[in-house]
C-alpha cells in the first residue's frame, strides 16, 4: 500500500545525507550518539526527508535547519 520508488527515493537521499556534512547528517549523528542502530538511524532520517519534503511541498514552507531536532527515544 505504498510506493517503492518514492520510498527507495527517500531512504537513498538519506543515505547520501547520512555521508555528507550538513543539518541533516548532524540529526544522523545525533541519533547514533543516542545509541540507535545506523539502519534504524538512516530510516529515521528517510521518514524526516520525507516529513520535510511533505511541508516544504504541501504548506509551501522554506527549510529550516534551526527546527531539525532529533525526535525523543
Amino acid at each position: 500500500n505504498h510506493n517503492h520508488d518514492i520510498k527507495n527515493i527517500f531512504k537513498s537521499a538519506a543515505t547520501q545525507a547520512s555521508s555528507c556534512a550538513g543539518p541533516l547528517h548532524d540529526f544522523y549523528e545525533a541519533l547514533l550518539a543516542k545509541g540507535m542502530r545506523s539502519s534504524m538511524a538512516r530510516l529515521t532520517l528517510a521518514r524526516k526527508i520525507a516529513t520535510i519534503t511533505l511541508i516544504v511541498w504541501k504548506r509551501g514552507e522554506r527549510f529550516d535547519a534551526e527546527q531539525l531536532k532529533p525526535q525523543a527515544a
